[in-house]
């Protein structure tokens, strides 16, 4: 539930004489499972309108993209929804101030660095950047003791991390939320953002197709478990020694089952199958970081390329997507990577208000 702004108070309503006022009774039906809220802004904050989000994400982490139910998915969306209005409207939402972000990263970073620090700074708080060369974790520190230190003096904790293992050890010893902005496993803040891109192109998610080209990497097990969570169809093609975790393909299946919108999971090797009548069609880099079998992998891809003749197996209105960075005339044509039906670069500004509105909706603190 969202207010823009302080709505006036009415007049207090004092009872007749002489007559007995009966006060409101809870509904027992509703009143016990109505969430919580947060309740931001308001009167005493100079400019700040009054912003009310659900409580549930308070101070939760998200290291998979199974942390989020499908109607959590869809307040983090609807937050980011307003807070990218509120930007573009030159409105002051700074309801994290007095906030700080530590942000813990073992890899280079533009789209993810950036965005946290923007999005933090912009909500009122701070973000201090710390790479491997600025801890003391190249001296033997341990990734828990540094966790540990760091929630002592940080409101919440953006990793992005090599191997997924270690952003669940600062998790577990983390005493503030943390969020997972990449590992070899996800990227559930990219995904997350893929979503909000695609609601603003098609108008809604359920019964849209996906088709995605590469191989099974972190990027399309997040896109997996995140479009069939809100009733995407989602067809991967990908050589057969480089499909996706298949437990990340049955999962997704599930959560598809579930979702009511009876959605499609499916696994090819035939990239023009996949293609065929999607809404979507994405594709990653053929080689990603810490890969060591990139003359391989080359190979393998190379004819799972998207192309003006891909693009033309999905549907006329197709959008073409990419989370960057991208190599152009390796993993997709020039000619679609910059033509009308690519939409990359609104994907990238989306990191910056979906990443807000979960920094808002798990770092907030004030409750009604």
């Amino acid at each position: 539930m969202y207010e823009s702004s302080a709505a006036p108070q009415p007049s207090p309503i004092h009872p007749a004489p002489n007559l007995t006022r009966v006060e409101p009774q809870p509904d027992p039906f509703t009143d016990p499972i109505a969430p919580r809220a947060i309740s931001l802004g308001g009167p005493g904050t100079g400019n700040l309108p009054t912003f009310t989000i659900s409580a549930r994400l308070q101070r939760r982490s998200v290291l998979t993209d199974t942390d989020l139910t499908r109607d959590e998915i869809v307040e983090v969306l609807e937050t980011a929804v307003r807070l990218k209005k509120m930007r573009y409207a030159g409105q002051a939402h700074g309801y994290l101030a007095g906030k700080s972000l530590g942000m813990i990263f073992q890899h280079p970073s533009t789209r993810t660095r950036v965005s946290f620090e923007a999005g933090m700074a912009q909500l009122g708080g701070q973000a201090i950047f710390l790479g491997v060369h600025d801890l003391q974790i190249k001296r033997g520190e341990s990734l828990a003791d540094t966790a540990q230190v760091l929630s002592r003096y940080v409101d919440g904790i953006a990793a992005r991390v090599a191997a997924h293992s270690d952003i669940e050890e600062i998790a577990s010893a983390s005493g503030v939320p943390v969020l997972n902005g990449l590992s070899d496993r996800c990227h559930p803040m990219q995904a997350l953002s893929d979503l909000l891109t695609m609601q603003e192109v098609f108008g809604g998610l359920a019964g849209r197709k996906l088709a995605y080209l590469g191989d099974g990497n972190n990027m399309v097990h997040s896109l997996l478990l995140a479009c069939a969570a809100m009733g995407m169809s989602v067809s991967v093609a990908s050589p057969e020694k480089y499909q996706p975790d298949p437990e990340v393909v049955n999962h997704a299946r599930w959560l598809g089952a579930t979702s009511g919108a009876n959605p499609e999971i499916v696994v090819t090797d035939d990239p023009f199958a996949a293609a065929k009548g999607a809404d979507a069609v994405y594709t990653d880099v053929h080689v990603s970081m810490g890969q060591t079998d990139a003359a391989a992998r080359a190979v393998a891809l190379a004819p799972y390329k998207v192309t003006t003749a891909i693009m033309a197996a999905a549907k006329p209105s197709a959008v073409f997507m990419h989370c960057l960075p991208m190599h152009r005339d390796q993993e997709v044509e020039t000619a679609v990577a910059d033509g009308p039906q690519s939409i990359i670069f609104d994907q990238a500004e989306n990191r910056l208000h979906l990443q807000k509105a979960v920094l808002l909706h798990t770092l907030s603190s004030t409750s009604v």
